[in-house]
């Protein structure tokens, strides 16, 4: 049984997006005491503080679920060299109202692939300076700007293992975020 839950929220909507392909991967790195659940943010409505006093059902969803986690993990691509919106939407909807953020305290890990040299460094840190604000303790090191190029992911869907040898390092020191932030509580 799991002892630890984990919200993952892939910034893509595409069924086919590299960056879903990393997040089902990189989970399978993760020791049996954690589960992975990818949280669904393609059915919110677009943010409109008009809409805090109720908000949607989907809305309400996603703060539970988040609100259920010992942690999240942010798993983003690049567009026009930030976050994408459909990310960035699920963010405001789910720390709204003011005071009542569903984000605030969750450990984050943020990851992030492209087929660009720089890997989504620049949509990750855009979505670091908003975790901060946010007040979730985001692990810093290492960082993760995956290139995606031939041998990242095998027929099957798994790490390639080059790549897999620096996401286990990454994925323990994960973990071991998860678990101070969780000690602390």
């Amino acid at each position: 049984m799991s002892q630890y839950r984990i919200a993952v929220v892939v910034g893509s909507l595409r069924k086919d997006s590299i960056n879903r392909q990393l997040a089902n991967a990189v989970v399978r790195l993760a020791p049996p005491e954690f589960e992975f659940r990818q949280l669904q943010i393609g059915d919110l409505p677009l943010y409109n503080q008009d809409d805090d006093a109720d908000q949607a059902a989907p809305v309400k969803r996603l703060k539970a679920e988040i609100a259920a986690a010992d942690g999240v993990l942010f798993v983003t691509p690049e567009y026009n060299r930030s976050l994408p919106g459909v990310l960035k939407n699920a963010i405001d909807n789910a720390s709204r109202p003011y005071g009542h953020s569903a984000w605030a305290g969750k450990p984050a890990g943020v990851l992030g692939a492209s087929v660009g040299a720089i890997g989504s460094a620049l949509a990750q840190q855009h979505l670091r300076n908003i975790l901060a604000y946010l007040d979730m303790p985001t692990l810093g090191q290492p960082e993760a700007f995956i290139q995606v190029k031939e041998g990242t992911f095998d027929a099957d869907g798994n790490l390639g293992e080059g790549v897999r040898k620096f996401l286990q390092g990454w994925m323990d020191r994960y973990v071991d975020w998860v678990k101070f932030h969780a000690a602390g509580r």
